[in-house]
């Protein structure tokens, strides 16, 4: 626990180096920080979106987004919470356009596939993330960046550009509608 604890101090220091340094105008720190960033951004949208071509669209938007703005950003520590509200939006952005273009409600519902870049784990991970893909999507954003991504309930807030009250309400729903599916299974 101390060494992962160690190892989040450290990726969260070098973070902020680099937006600090990609302020400062280093090419070299955004690209490195764009490296670092991009999958998760990536894996988030997708939970979003529930498509991988919507979530990469979502993506390069948020990224021009981020770029833009990264200089005006007040606190280097605050880039993860804000980077994923950007994204957060450009997927609204972007579910918004296709639900007009198609005029589908199935686009929010549709459950996102598993990717090749989502590791191998045991049964009951596996199991768990399952059950995880069958919430909603505001509800599976929730979770995954409370507990995978490891952002406070207000990191959570700020990145899903909600209130810190309905993160936790969020959560608490998730979490029990998890325990009605798992439960299930087990019956």
């Amino acid at each position: 626990m101390a060494e992962h604890n160690s190892r989040k101090m450290r990726g969260r220091a070098l973070d902020a180096y680099l937006v600090a340094s990609a302020q400062a105008g280093s090419r070299t720190a955004l690209n490195q920080l764009a490296r670092r960033w991009h999958p998760k951004l990536l894996a988030h949208a997708r939970r979003l979106t529930g498509e991988a071509e919507l979530a990469e669209e979502a993506v390069q938007h948020g990224w021009s987004a981020i770029v833009r703005g990264i200089s005006r950003l007040k606190e280097a520590s605050a880039f993860p919470a804000w980077a994923y509200r950007i994204v957060s939006r450009s997927c609204a952005g972007e579910i918004g356009r296709i639900t007009r273009r198609r005029k589908l409600a199935v686009a929010f519902a549709r459950e996102p596939q598993a990717t090749a870049s989502e590791p191998i784990e045991p049964d009951e991970h596996s199991t768990l993330r399952a059950a995880i893909r069958e919430l909603d999507p505001p509800h599976r954003a929730a979770i995954a960046l409370y507990h995978f991504e490891e952002l406070s309930v207000a990191e959570v807030a700020v990145a899903l550009d909600i209130p810190a009250g309905t993160v936790k309400t969020r959560l608490m729903n998730a979490r029990k509608k998890l325990r009605q599916i798992l439960e299930g299974e087990a019956s």
